[in-house]
């Protein structure tokens, strides 16, 4: 009777612990999406934002509107949203030109990128306060719950978080740089920088990552960049603190990043990982896209777009003719997002100046994605499992080329590489090898396997920093940290001054005994 009292209970047990995985994993009734104990007001502050960046903004910002809180947004792209809870501000200034930077002849190095963000900035700085609304926004900036701000080239609008709890969002991932800044220094041992992916097993590949990690920041945040915008916002705010202090006073951080396609790295409760925020299940396409891709059979579709900044029309014609002649010989269909007419082009290709490009990867017809290898566009063709070839060409999208060949998602090829045989033998190697598309299904399945979803995960830690006052309990304390104190080089300095000290007093003690020994001697063989 006991033990059937027993089993009865177990089973119960179990049932119930059923139901509540099952709701965490749906969350139905999970404790993270309880409903807010109020209204809050967000102001979010992406005014030199990419169209990629505001891509990873949005699903925070339509999520926290329709749980009823209020959203300003301060943007450089006209108004494009209809809910009545999302206030989009266009500033109006041409400073940062979308769809007229041409990448393969503007900034396709290091340097030409920074040159050409560093101008933007100061331009930024000089004159976004002059901007009427802007002044509006600054002068009720206090009327606002919190502050979000996208964490990369936004020094020039801190001045709105003097005083005020804020957040960042890292569109870009992680950043050594801003982790520091947390009190969170990442080893250049085994963590990679941005902008390439050597190979630190071996001495000199982690001597050359040493050497970039700490170069970069150190020229953007103390050499060129950030002091010339601080000199343009010393005209506006001459009582400001410095902008990098104002910068340790972040409460959270937003990471567009994810274990199952990153490096595994030791983070700060203050460092929130919902990499692919922005990626959704596929939704049914047009009916012209689904016959032109189904219509294609078994040899499938090949889609082809270099994302929002570097767009198809800045492509040189040499390239745009290559891929034209290399596509002609292969057997799939083409997607080509390409923002211009091309005039006669070969049957098995269409080109249309936008597609829907998560539909389109999550259809089981497209063999490959050739991209340009932007982190955005990497994590949705992840996410949907479908294998890819990088052609990068600026920023993160070398190391993000790097990381798709170490990990068997496809193959990276350079422009000063490029040819039509490459073309064609890369995506013949990628359709006809299959451990390409099952290690893009394996991240996926790693992908989608979580507790809760990165959407939920992002309000839930957003409306925490409200409720919790700035949520100071998040922060390590090695924030508060300068680089040396944290290095410990000055507790490493004191250590050696004692082993200087330490030497010169046992050389004056040596000296003195010896002396004494000699003077003991020659008096016992002074003659009578």
């Amino acid at each position: 009777m006991l033990d059937s009292w027993k089993m009865l209970k177990l089973k119960q047990t179990m049932k119930w612990r059923s139901v509540l995985i099952f709701l965490m994993l749906t969350g139905i009734g999970g404790a993270e999406l309880l409903p807010p104990e109020r209204s809050y007001k967000f102001l979010m502050l992406l005014p030199m934002g990419s169209k990629s960046h505001r891509n990873v903004f949005m699903p925070l910002v339509e999520a926290l509107a329709d749980r009823g809180h209020k959203v300003d947004m301060l943007t450089s792209y006209d108004i494009q949203h209809k809910n009545p809870n999302i206030r989009e501000i266009p500033h109006g200034l041409p400073h940062y030109p979308r769809g007229k930077i041409n990448m393969f002849n503007d900034a396709n190095t290091v340097l030409g990128t920074y040159h050409m963000l560093k101008d933007n900035m100061c331009k930024m700085a000089k004159d976004i306060y002059h901007v009427p609304r802007v002044k509006e926004l600054y002068r009720k900036r206090k009327e606002y719950d919190l502050i979000v701000i996208d964490h990369l080239f936004h020094e020039f609008i801190y001045p709105f978080i003097h005083e005020m709890p804020f957040i960042t969002i890292a569109t870009s991932g992680l950043d050594s740089r801003q982790s520091a800044v947390l009190g969170n220094v990442l080893s250049p041992a085994y963590i990679p920088n941005s902008l390439d992916i050597p190979d630190c097993k071996h001495v000199f590949g982690r001597i050359f990552n040493a050497i970039v990690s700490i170069a970069r920041p150190f020229y953007w945040r103390h050499w060129q960049v950030i002091p010339a915008v601080q000199q343009e916002i010393n005209m506006h705010f001459p009582d400001l603190p410095p902008l990098l202090e104002l910068e340790r006073n972040q409460s959270l951080v937003l990471m567009n990043y994810h274990f199952s396609t990153d490096l595994t790295v030791p983070l700060l409760p203050v460092q929130v990982e919902v990499g692919s925020m922005h990626c959704r299940p596929a939704k049914p396409l047009p009916e012209d896209l689904v016959s032109w891709i189904e219509g294609a059979g078994s040899a499938g579709v090949i889609y082809f777009s270099l994302g929002s900044i570097t767009e198809g029309k800045t492509l040189p014609i040499k390239y745009r003719n290559m891929f034209i002649e290399a596509f002609s010989k292969l057997s799939q269909r083409i997607l080509w997002k390409f923002e211009k007419d091309l005039g006669a082009i070969p049957e098995n290709i269409m080109i249309r100046p936008w597609l829907p490009q998560q539909d389109i990867l999550g259809h089981p017809n497209v063999k490959v994605f050739i991209s340009h290898g932007g982190l955005l566009s990497l994590q949705e063709t992840l996410y949907h499992g479908t294998p890819i070839v990088v052609l990068p060409l600026f920023g993160d999208q070398p190391g993000n080329g790097g990381r798709v060949v170490a990990n068997g998602w496809g193959l990276s090829v350079n422009y000063e590489n490029l040819s039509e045989d490459l073309i064609i033998s890369s995506v013949k190697e990628i359709i006809n090898n299959p451990k390409y598309k099952e290690n893009a299904v394996k991240t996926s399945r790693l992908y989608k396997d979580q507790l809760n979803s990165p959407i939920e995960r992002a309000v839930f830690w957003t409306e925490y920093v409200i409720r919790h006052r700035g949520a100071p309990k998040l922060r390590s304390p090695a924030a508060s940290l300068s680089w040396a104190q944290l290095l410990l080089l000055d507790v490493l300095a004191v250590f050696l001054l004692v082993v200087i000290l330490s030497f010169f007093i046992l050389q004056w003690i040596f000296k003195k005994v010896l002396g004494a020994v000699f003077d003991q001697n020659c008096l016992k063989r002074k003659p009578e």
